[in-house]
């Protein structure tokens, strides 16, 4: 949990690490099944991994894709944070 995605938390907008095949409807469908929250939008960010050097080795880090989610006013979900 990020300074950012806390933050967010407070507007009603959550922020999940999903699946790269992920689609938007599918992770309001999981929202709904998972929390009992209704998402009114979903928004993606495909972070992609670095290139990293160590001595004479290149390695590269793991892509992500990022789910922004905002729920219907007056809900909220628990993270139990």
């Amino acid at each position: 949990m990020t300074e950012k995605s806390h933050s967010l938390q407070k507007m009603g907008k959550y922020v999940f690490i999903v699946e790269p095949s992920a689609t938007k409807s599918e992770i309001k469908k999981v929202i709904k099944k998972t929390f009992g929250v209704d998402a009114v939008k979903v928004n993606i960010v495909n972070k992609e991994g670095k290139v990293k050097h160590f001595r004479n080795k290149t390695g590269h880090q793991v892509n992500l894709k990022k789910a922004f989610v905002s729920l219907k006013e007056g809900q909220a979900i628990n993270l139990g944070i």
